[in-house]
């Protein structure tokens, strides 16, 4: 039997666990220390290296992540499940005992840099997407404490 975790857990679920989730990831790691983040996605599809960048420039380092399923995530200790995007949202698996799921949806920003010519003209989507989750992000102890997941 696993020892039990003292530290709420909380996982961003996006489609491809590429980019809205590994952001939220980030900004939960950086800013609740005590809080266990995790992203995952129902079909990860690899780290978008421009989400990567838009990150570093705000100080925070998700290089290191990589992109996976609901399955590294052990749902039985999970207290909240984020879904980041429509479509995790609307395929969102059923969590079994404590957590709460909640739809906190984030603009896509490949989709919003499709038409984009270059890096840098595609970055201000990504930097626009990663402060608005960082404001949500920032909540997380309030909607923990709603959701019984503080321990």
């Amino acid at each position: 039997m696993a020892a039990a975790n003292p530290k709420p857990r909380v996982l961003f679920l996006c489609t491809g666990n590429s980019c809205r989730s590994q952001m939220a990831e980030g900004w939960a790691r950086r800013l609740h220390p005590s809080i266990d983040a995790c992203s995952a996605g129902t079909s990860p599809h690899g780290l978008n290296p421009l989400a990567v960048a838009a990150m570093a420039e705000a100080g925070v380092d998700i290089s290191g992540h990589t992109s996976k399923t609901i399955d590294a995530c052990d749902p039985d200790t999970l207290d909240l499940v984020v879904t980041v995007c429509a479509s995790a949202h609307e395929t969102c698996p059923v969590f079994p005992g404590r957590a709460r799921v909640i739809h906190r949806g984030f603009d896509d920003p490949p989709r919003l840099a499709a038409g984009a010519k270059s890096d840098a003209e595609a970055l201000p989507h990504y930097r626009r997407v990663r402060d608005e989750i960082r404001a949500f992000v920032e909540t997380l102890p309030t909607l923990l404490h709603a959701a019984g997941g503080s321990r």
